[in-house]
């Protein structure tokens, strides 16, 4: 099947983000991937012209298709399953809940430069400790660029730069991982950066226990708000007093020269903990 035949008679549009998929191998890569049952509910954010829906349809129970262009649509409406559902609507002020009933997996190729706020969009934020998107959702696949891939699956033993905000916000309330990488010739038009394909498994529960998610989420800013600063002066410039913060970082053993980036997730939520009961 040529999909790049097809796809470049439709005009993609560079304020969307557009960039197709056209390579079949990585399509069933998603496909072999999401594990796909006969009893299953598909939400496909930013489907474009289908390439990836028309075989989601082949295997899912319903697909659930979120697209905001009124052109790839049309082009949606073409494949005629009974099973494709087709909403036009911005996915970030779409509530997931109201869409069907019962669990739903995720698959999404979505635009690069929204890729955070998707999401926290489907996740929540760290203190975001009932969201509605989150509860109905069992597993995400994003194809998202090989950098942010590298970012959402770090560590504090990552490479600089890598382990941050957005690593918490993918890991709390999930677990990640790469499962194939994905040269830029893979898609029409080809993007100037290599992406990923990710896999996130939704949690029941967050990945750390704490009193107070809120003091954590502010914590966690603070730690990573200014990457060349020591931990003691992200806390102070973040509104922590400076006794509390001293406490804290000998309560822990913690250097208080050390970058933030270089503290765990565990090691954050009992920096939060101890700052809470302190501050």
């Amino acid at each position: 099947m040529n999909y790049f035949e097809r796809a470049k008679f439709f005009r993609t549009k560079k304020r969307l983000g557009q960039n197709f998929l056209i390579n079949g191998e990585i399509i069933q890569c998603i496909i072999d991937n999401a594990n796909i049952s006969s009893e299953d509910t598909i939400i496909e954010i930013g489907p474009g012209v289908g390439f990836v829906t028309e075989q989601l349809v082949k295997y899912a129970k319903q697909v659930i298709a979120i697209e905001l262009d009124e052109e790839a649509i049309k082009e949606l409406e073409k494949l005629n399953a009974s099973n494709l559902k087709i909403i036009h609507a911005d996915i970030l002020k779409t509530d997931l809940s109201e869409l069907c009933e019962g669990s739903i997996k995720v698959v999404a190729n979505i635009p690069y430069y929204i890729t955070s706020p998707i999401i926290a969009h489907l996740l929540g934020e760290v203190d975001d400790l009932n969201n509605k998107n989150r509860n109905k959702i069992t597993e995400i696949i994003l194809m998202v660029q090989e950098e942010v891939a590298r970012r959402m699956v770090a560590n504090e033993h990552s490479p600089a730069k890598q382990y941050g905000l957005l690593t918490i916000l993918s890991q709390f309330w999930s677990d990640v991982e790469i499962f194939r990488l994905v040269g830029r010739k893979s898609f029409y038009p080809a993007p100037k950066v290599n992406s990923a394909l990710v896999k996130l498994k939704v949690r029941t529960e967050p990945k750390l226990k704490l009193k107070d998610y809120s003091h954590f989420r502010k914590t966690v800013k603070a730690a990573f708000s200014q990457r060349r600063k020591n931990i003691k002066n992200c806390l102070l410039n973040g509104g922590f007093s400076r006794e509390s913060i001293l406490y804290a970082l000998s309560q822990l053993g913690i250097d208080e020269n050390i970058r933030g980036e270089k503290l765990s997730i565990e090691m954050l939520g009992r920096l939060s903990e101890v700052l809470c009961e302190t501050n």
